[in-house]
């Protein structure tokens, strides 16, 4: 599993155009009323990097949705990075979650996503 998830990991770090990103955009970082977002907190992690990345966050927990992203992203986005970039962060935050004693690595739920990637 750790070494699938590291090869479709690895296609993220390939050159991309910088942009700012949110760096940890989730679900309980972004605001909506009715259909539209109205405001996006903690920007701590904000820095130049990769779209595609916050993407990869957002629907994390939830790739289901990631159709209905894309379709308000506006722009052609390609999957293969965005689950390639779930792979990397999910990698990272495992090791993370170890360090800092958050538990059983089978509980956490960024396991559950490294075992489901293709």
């Amino acid at each position: 599993m750790v070494a699938r998830n590291r090869r479709l990991a690895e296609t993220a770090l390939r050159p991309w155009t910088p942009v700012f990103i949110h760096g940890d955009l989730q679900v309980d970082h972004v605001f909506v009323v009715g259909d539209e977002v109205s405001g996006v907190v903690d920007w701590s992690e904000g820095a130049p990097g990769d779209a595609l990345y916050d993407l990869a966050t957002l629907t994390l927990g939830h790739p289901e949705r990631l159709d209905e992203v894309i379709a308000g992203y506006g722009t052609e986005v390609n999957r293969d990075l965005i689950r390639a970039w779930r792979s990397l962060r999910c990698i990272t935050n495992v090791r993370w979650l170890i360090e800092h004693g958050y538990g059983p690595p089978e509980e956490y739920p960024e396991v559950a996503v490294l075992r489901s990637s293709p």
